[in-house]
């Protein structure tokens, strides 16, 4: 009886020990599952704010990678049209080739102050864009415009003023100059037109609306091709006019371009819808804002495009006739590198429209790891791209007629092109896209001026007249800014002091 009932007296015990196991783990599984829950909430949320080492979001691939590739072809359509102009005024006229190219020189000019109007534009923009605000767009889009008629109108009455002197400063030979006259005369006219379609078509890229920005690369291609074959010849009983055919075949493809530009904005826009208000007038505070971005930028597009012939003319001025053997291998092997260089402002081009919408909506994380995904896809282009150039250098080379030593030295020169492809794939995206299109115009300003005035010059005058080093490592001094840029750049954007919001509440 006694070991019966201490039997007895157990089973409840057992009972509830196995009860209360049975329910804590009830109650694990149920934690378990609501953590997990939770977890997958998390995880959602990181994928819409950012929240990940690289952002994982496809819009924001499809939004980057569908405004490169249309960069991209219009940029190589558009070299393609300088290209062309070169190859049929150098089979009409040596005399003729060398005062286009002298007068492009100005245009050159020109082109930098389009891009750096463009940049500052798109850079406050894209931040008003990312918060949905479109009448500050449309203001800012009619700033640029009166700051690019402006600069545009400038140069050209500098050019049919003093002719003689602007040309004079970049040859003393007066065949040249005579030439390089008769094409200003005509080419002039297109400096306003050219910045004002590139307002227009960067307006239109913020966005998204970048088509149309490729079909008229295209139209103005067939069109100055056309007119240059019938002009600067004389076929189809046309009379034969040279140069000044070629500057007629110019500025009709830049008058058409911007006739096609402004009637898509005008009727077929449904995005930008620039017309909907008065968008040259009533600016206020945003004047200030924009002039306050567009200065950096514009100094540091004119520094640069001043070093660029500058640094060319190291290479001219080298002793003996390396000289003539530097300038031609230099020559060629540049041209294979603009080319691939036209891939690299494309990603700019595209980097600085998603940051600054990016920017625009606030999220610092997000934008964060947009900065990380587009470090890392640059640096895949320029590894791709420097392979490319290298496989492709002796085919390329095969096709010019150069004499054994510039032929040596531009294959040299071009193994050395792709490392500065790399350095230049990666700084310059990061630099003028992800910087710079975060509102971080003054840090690119100043490291551009250090880079290019405080190392790049001296040292390669040292390379070319002090040490006389090669003419290949003269070369890389010259382009050895594309390289260790990349380090301050590297620092900068880990240091997350560039993420600068320049909209008004």
């Amino acid at each position: 009886m006694i070991q019966a009932t201490r039997r007895g007296s157990s089973f409840p015990a057992v009972v509830r020990q196995k009860r209360i196991k049975e329910i804590k783990e009830k109650d694990k599984i149920i934690k378990n599952k609501k953590q997990g829950s939770e977890n997958k909430r998390r995880s959602k949320m990181n994928m819409k704010t950012g929240e990940t080492f690289f952002t994982q979001d496809r819009a924001f691939y499809r939004q980057l990678f569908s405004i490169f590739i249309m960069v991209a072809l219009q940029n190589l359509v558009a070299y393609s049209v300088n290209m062309i102009d070169n190859v049929m005024m150098g089979s009409y006229s040596q005399t003729s080739l060398s005062g286009a190219a002298t007068v492009n020189q100005i245009f050159f000019l020109v082109q930098q102050v389009s891009i750096a109007v463009c940049d500052a534009h798109i850079i406050l923009a894209s931040q008003y864009y990312g918060q949905g605000r479109m009448t500050p767009v449309r203001k800012i889009t009619g700033l640029a415009l009166k700051l690019g008629l402006g600069c545009g109108l400038f140069f050209a009455v500098i050019c049919a003023l003093f002719p003689a002197p602007v040309l004079g400063f970049f040859t003393r030979d007066g065949a040249i100059v005579a030439e390089g006259m008769r094409y200003m005369q005509i080419l002039l006219f297109t400096f306003p037109l050219f910045i004002l379609t590139s307002v227009m078509m960067g307006a239109l890229r913020c966005v998204g609306t970048v088509k149309i920005s490729f079909y008229v690369s295209v139209v103005s291609l067939i069109v100055n091709t056309a007119i240059n074959y019938t002009l600067i010849f004389g076929h189809f009983g046309f009379p034969e006019m040279g140069i000044r055919g070629a500057a007629i075949g110019t500025l009709t493809a830049r008058a058409l371009e911007f006739l096609i530009v402004l009637f898509y904005v005008r009727v077929r826009d449904k995005k930008l819808e620039l017309f909907s208000e008065s968008f040259l007038t009533g600016a206020g505070q945003l004047a200030g804002d924009f002039i306050r971005v567009a200065v950096p930028v514009i100094v540091m597009a004119m520094i640069w495009a001043i070093s660029v012939p500058l640094q060319t003319a190291i290479l001219g001025h080298l002793p003996g006739a390396d000289a003539s053997d530097a300038i031609a291998a230099n020559s060629v092997s540049m041209t294979f590198y603009q080319y691939l260089k036209v891939v690299v402002s494309a990603m700019a081009s595209a980097s600085a429209v998603v940051m600054g919408q990016s920017v625009g909506k606030g999220n610092m994380r997000r934008i964060r790891s947009d900065a990380r995904t587009l470090s890392v896809v640059d640096l895949g282009i320029g590894l791709v791209l420097a392979l490319l150039l290298f496989i492709l250098r002796g085919p390329l080379l095969a096709h010019y007629s150069l004499t054994p030593t510039a032929l040596q030295y531009a294959n040299q020169i071009i193994i050395v092109l792709c490392f500065v492809m790399v350095g230049m794939s990666y700084q310059m995206p990061v630099c003028n896209g992800v910087l710079r299109g975060s509102g971080d115009t003054t840090f690119t300003m100043w490291m551009n001026i250090i880079s290019i005035w405080g190392i790049v010059m001296p040292l390669s005058l040292l390379a070319a007249f002090v040490w006389k080093l090669p003419i290949p490592l003269v070369v890389l001094c010259i382009q050895s800014d594309q390289i260790f840029k990349g380090l301050p750049v590297f620092l900068r954007v880990r240091s997350g002091k560039w993420i600068k919001r320049l909209t008004r509440d």
